[in-house]
């Protein structure tokens, strides 16, 4: 359609819409003086009415998706809310009366209730259905920017363009072609491949979970030890303390060599300090004796007589 064409529709639009206003304009003005508007209220109400169901109109063309769904039904709602006022306007003669005043809108008195609530409610509704347009319409984007935008996010394979770019590629190819020379290659050495370095991130190693506490092993579980006697500990003592000082020779010391208990390693010390302090029993030395003359034996040679031996118990 030409551009011409367009703007006489939109003129014969605009004509019928304002005959259309001026039309229901006496109709809202009587109805606002009947529900108790004073004149110039009841002259601004059909444009409360009526001018909010254009700006609606033009948010529909406008907006788009929920929003335009949005306009379209506070477009129908102010529409019937018009057309029930209208209708109400031409069955009571009392409201055609310029000047009248407060009237009943309907003889049954719940209908005039709900007709009085409907025509006071359309100034409210107004102002909160139309500040709501203005600013959908305000936040809107061009649905022609979103566009440009997909199509710059496309990539190349998914854009409109020919194989090939030149258009003049052969139609048909010779059946014989000539021979051409080819040229001398080149041997190609082998590029070895390199991976690339990753970067390892040295962890640090786990920290050692700290043991529960548990309780005491009861006696049926534990491992049962060897039970040694005084004289095989006494005797691993003396082995294992031969080359201890004396001042080294302590309880404890004993206990952990040994694995023993304190009271082992008490009794074990004391008998090692006191085989320590103890003097030690010399064995007695045969003294010499003086030479003795004695007989002369068959070769007339004489045989000292050596003393006799002291032994341990006599010399004790």
């Amino acid at each position: 359609m030409s551009r011409k064409a367009k703007a006489s529709m939109v003129a014969a639009l605009m004509a019928v819409v304002a005959m259309a206003f001026r039309v229901s304009w006496n109709a809202l003005k009587d109805v606002a003086r009947a529900i108790g508007a004073d004149p110039t209220a009841a002259t601004v109400y059909p444009l409360v009415v009526d001018g909010l169901m254009a700006l609606a109109l033009v948010a529909a063309l406008i907006l788009v998706g929920s929003a335009r769904s949005f306009a379209l039904r506070v477009l129908g709602g102010y529409t019937a809310a018009s057309l029930v006022l209208n209708y109400v306007h031409g069955l009571v003669p009392a409201l055609a009366v310029h000047g009248a005043g407060r009237a009943h809108l309907a003889d049954w008195a719940p209908a005039n209730w709900a007709l009085v609530l409907l025509a006071t409610s359309l100034p409210v509704g107004a102002i909160f259905f139309g500040s709501d347009l203005v600013a959908k319409v305000l936040h809107h984007k061009p649905q022609s920017s979103q566009n440009d935008q997909t199509m710059t996010n496309r990539s190349g394979s998914e854009l409109p363009v020919s194989a090939d770019p030149d258009g003049t590629g052969p139609l048909y190819e010779s059946p014989d072609p000539a021979p051409s020379a080819r040229p001398t290659e080149e041997p190609t050495v082998p590029v070895p491949v390199v991976e690339p370095v990753r970067l390892v991130k040295p962890t640090a190693p786990p920290a050692a979970r700290p043991r529960r506490a548990t309780g005491a092993v009861p006696q049926s579980a534990r491992t049962a030890l060897p039970k040694r006697t005084a004289e095989e500990l006494l005797t691993e003592a003396r082995s294992a303390t031969a080359d201890w000082p004396d001042d080294e020779l302590t309880a404890d010391r004993i206990r952990g060599a040994l694995r023993t208990s304190a009271a082992n390693g008490r009794m074990l010390r004391d008998l090692l300090k006191a085989e320590r302090a103890a003097p030690v029993a010399l064995h007695a030395v045969p003294t010499p004796a003086a030479e003795t003359s004695t007989p002369a034996d068959e070769n007339g040679s004489h045989s000292p007589k050596s003393a006799p031996v002291e032994t341990e118990e006599q010399a004790s």
